[in-house]
């Protein structure tokens, strides 16, 4: 399921198994999986946790997961269950602390998740905008041993109207920590502009509308992205 600009209201539902549609970005060539539990971003809980266990079930590559996940019992289920990388969003703003603690105890396997509207983080499943920057928000855990940042573009996402990579390329020259950028990836031409000079340092980007209905076909992107 996608939401269109953060709404759930706008939630689009592309395939009522999870698990057959994993495995077949798997098969097509894919190499990591970006699970997003929305009931649970909007609840502050987990909810999807069987669909998430059935992915996990069907696919051999690393998958990371986000949504719902506010404390170190939570984080620690997922990792046990097979999650590579566990991304908080909302508590990175709310308890940083526990962001800090988490890094400390299962190294490499922590992402932050800062989804911004007008430059500024969003929270709780983006219901809620905070006066906080996403670049400072992002230097708070330069010191911390975040695996990654994951960089959503709300006003971007799922409406197709393209990365917003001048503001990803900012903030990934901001900070150490590797920057994945999120939010609007429309076409082949997104994907020929992350493999640009300018925007060499991003670590990647997410695709999800864009692949389920069509726009972008993976054999080719994959093929950009390698460089074959």
């Amino acid at each position: 399921m996608r939401l269109k600009l953060g709404e759930m209201s706008e939630a689009t539902v592309f395939n009522d198994d999870p698990a057959a549609q994993a495995k077949i970005f798997e098969d097509q060539g894919f190499e990591y999986l970006h699970i997003v539990d929305l009931n649970g971003a909007f609840e502050g809980k987990p909810v999807n946790a069987a669909a998430v266990e059935a992915i996990l079930g069907a696919i051999t590559m690393p998958a990371q997961l986000g949504g719902g996940i506010r404390d170190l019992k939570t984080i620690e289920m997922w990792l046990e269950k097979g999650i590579r990388r566990v991304i908080l969003g909302t508590v990175a703003v709310r308890d940083p602390d526990l962001v800090r603690d988490a890094c400390a105890k299962f190294p490499g396997r922590i992402a932050v998740g800062i989804d911004a509207k007008g430059g500024k983080v969003a929270v709780e499943g983006w219901a809620e905008t905070s006066e906080l920057t996403a670049i400072a928000l992002a230097r708070r855990f330069e010191d911390a041993g975040v695996a990654a940042i994951i960089y959503t573009d709300i006003e971007r996402d799922g409406v197709l109207k393209g990365l917003n990579l001048p503001a990803t390329a900012e903030l990934a020259r901001s900070v150490e920590i590797p920057v994945i950028a999120s939010g609007g990836l429309a076409s082949i031409d997104d994907i020929k502009a992350l493999i640009q000079p300018e925007y060499a340092m991003l670590e990647g980007a997410i695709s999800g509308r864009a692949l389920y209905d069509g726009r972008i076909d993976p054999k080719e992107a994959l093929r950009i992205l390698r460089g074959a």
